[in-house]
């Protein structure tokens, strides 16, 4: 028998950022391997998942839609199709109202599955995003990270119940976690107090190994269609509290002030409704419109054209299991300044320039040395050349694979218990 797995994809395109791309580039490359029998069922709740997933999608996979699965058992009425729209949008009013005038009262819940997932005849579920699902299949869960824990002052009281709530019971119920370094994996250990044989860590990989290299024509139309000027530093990064861009900002304004260095900067990401304005509002009291470009989220065909076009890439974060920029400057031959926070050292080791994102004269110290240092600069895209060999997405998907073996009680090659066996980021190199 094949072994059979569902992958339940919780997330749109456009929206979620690294979590996204890792999600589409696991889906991609376990359509491509080759040398196993598995099946498997993408689990999608719309069209435009259905549509951004369809070109990856290899011939051992295939979508099984959950609005579909409630029409054909539920069978609503024409009344109740008609007006689900309404009442949907109505209830999500309601509820929005009552969580602002009685906070106090709201608390989540887990689903639970109402039949859907065992009706696929799967042997096995992955969520690999933060929303578990409880039903009866084994269960392997993606928590990400447990930032909330670290800066709750990022989140709303709403968002650390539904994180509370959803995290610490997926950890303790889905028959493999799965996180993407040991810093992580120690942090649920200590957070949650799970079991450390019960955490797996696969090492994530650059999705943009699944993209074409831009021609230099195409590299020319992205600079004009979006009025760069050359050279820029490229920060890619949904404008989340914990990214740090305030204080990318002030570096910058600092340089200026106290060097003489003017440094461009080009942000590409989502601009977090919550946070957006704050930093919009740092950008004016420093004077930096004519030095920072904010593009939003830009598509995927011009976001390689970018770090193609970049000088270097700075990644200011407070907090990262690990960073898929990272991987993707590396790719793209793009030196890298790093933040010395959390999983980044282990990730980076020595191919990127470290500093303290907590302060504003560590990180200007960076970006001056790599804007006026040609030769340290050409060393650390060396270094990244290097680094990146030590991560691939085909020995990411095998790891996941041989997790789901193990969980639906299918029988493990030797590849994989070595790959169970191995965290290659903070070891690249076996004995």
């Amino acid at each position: 028998m094949n072994l059979k797995v569902a992958i339940d994809v919780q997330i749109l395109p456009g929206t979620d950022g690294g979590v996204a791309q890792a999600v589409k580039s696991l889906i991609h490359t376990l359509g491509e391997l080759a040398d196993g029998d598995e099946q498997y069922t993408i689990v999608i709740a719309n069209e435009e998942q259905r549509k951004w997933l369809s070109p990856l999608l290899g011939p051992n996979q295939k979508f099984s839609c959950k609005t579909e699965y409630r029409t054909e058992y539920r069978r609503p009425s024409i009344v109740k199709r008609i007006l689900r729209p309404v009442l949907s949008a109505a209830l999500s009013a309601a509820r929005r109202v009552h969580d602002r005038l009685d906070p106090s009262r709201y608390w989540p819940e887990v689903e639970i599955s109402d039949g859907f997932y065992e009706k696929l005849e799967c042997d096995v579920l992955h969520i690999p995003t933060q929303g578990f699902r409880l039903c009866a299949l084994p269960t392997i869960y993606n928590p990400h990270d447990l930032q909330h824990l670290h800066f709750p002052n990022f989140f709303s009281c709403r968002d650390i119940a539904v994180r509370e709530t959803i995290y610490p019971t997926g950890c303790r119920l889905a028959r493999t976690v799965v996180v993407g370094s040991q810093w992580i994996k120690d942090d649920i250990v200590r957070q949650y107090h799970v079991s450390p044989d019960k955490i797996q860590i696969i090492p994530e990989a650059a999705p943009m190994e699944i993209a074409s290299r831009p021609t230099s024509e195409s590299l020319a139309q992205v600079q004009r269609k979006y009025q760069l000027d050359l050279p820029f530093v490229l920060f890619p990064a949904v404008t989340w509290p914990h990214k740090n861009h305030i204080r990318l900002l002030e570096a910058i304004a600092t340089l200026r002030e106290t060097h003489g260095l003017t440094i461009r900067l080009v942000c590409t990401g989502g601009l977090y409704k919550q946070w957006w304005p704050h930093v919009e509002r740092r950008v004016q009291e420093l004077q930096l419109q004519s030095q920072v470009k904010f593009l939003g989220f830009v598509p995927e065909e011009d976001i390689r054209a970018l770090y193609m076009l970049a000088e270097f890439l700075v990644m200011p974060t407070l907090f990262e299991a690990s960073s898929l920029p990272v991987f993707e400057a590396w790719a793209s031959g793009l030196p890298v300044a790093s933040s010395d926070a959390t999983a980044m050292p282990d990730q980076v080791l020595d191919a990127a320039l470290l500093f303290d994102p907590y302060r504003v004269e560590s990180i200007a110290d960076a970006l001056a040395k790599l804007a006026t240092n040609e030769e340290f600069r050409e060393d650390l895209k060396v270094r990244g050349y290097q680094r990146l060999k030590d991560f691939n997405l085909i020995r990411t998907a095998k790891a996941y694979r041989a997790v789901y073996r193990r969980a639906g009680g299918y029988p493990l090659t030797d590849e994989d218990r070595s790959l169970l066996q191995w965290d290659w980021m903070r070891e690249p190199k076996r004995v």
